[in-house]
């Protein structure tokens, strides 16, 4: 059973996790970072090590940082599982986020990354919804249900809020954990040599 904390947290089986607020923002965007240091589409991105522990933090902030003024970044006690959620009616820094790729992606990736936005822009759902904007879990705690039990938590707010979920995924392994969880394949997005992504919707439930 899931149950609320009156410490702020919710608990899920052993887990526990809570919101997390914008002056804790480098502890979960470095744990983060750890859960994405092996996926397709980041490290097309930043290859080179020193470039993805240096810029890719940035990205995820200007992407889906909005979440920590909204109580919608979540975490665990420490910080090896982390969510960004973009509430209804908001959305990223596109501004910033585009100003960070032309600065520190290569600029011979730049057409295949922009058509890349401009195709998720198609598949983002015209109704108000939760957007996932980044979940994951350090690679030394994956295996053990943690980023289950953070997906399914983050979920049921949702469902409380009775709006549908969206989110793009960028690795391919991760499908059938988001399917399990309600959530559908709505197509493909692919441009030229940027690995693909999956856009997935999840009905209000």
């Amino acid at each position: 059973m899931l149950k609320r904390e009156n410490r702020g947290g919710t608990t899920k089986g052993n887990f526990m996790f809570r919101s997390s607020t914008r002056s804790e923002a480098e502890s979960l965007l470095s744990g983060l970072a750890l859960g994405f240091s092996a996926d397709p589409f980041m490290r097309w991105l930043y290859p080179e090590p020193a470039d993805f522990l240096t810029h890719f933090p940035r990205v995820m902030d200007f992407f889906g940082g909005r979440a920590f003024e909204q109580g919608s970044a979540f975490r665990n006690d420490d910080f090896t599982a982390g969510a960004l959620w973009l509430p209804p009616s908001i959305h990223p820094d596109e501004e910033r986020l585009v100003a960070c790729f032309e600065q520190t992606v290569s600029s011979e990736k730049h057409e295949a990354l922009f058509e890349t936005f401009g195709q998720m822009d198609n598949y983002h759902p015209d109704e108000d919804c939760w957007h996932l904007a980044f979940i994951a879990v350090d690679p030394i705690r994956q295996g053990k249900g943690l980023g289950s039990a953070l997906l399914e938590c983050c979920l049921k707010r949702c469902d409380e809020d009775g709006r549908p979920a969206y989110l793009e995924s960028t690795n391919p392994t991760n499908l059938s954990l988001y399917k399990r969880y309600g959530f559908q394949e709505m197509g493909l997005i692919k441009a030229d040599q940027a690995p693909p992504l999956f856009p997935m919707f999840r009905a209000a439930q």
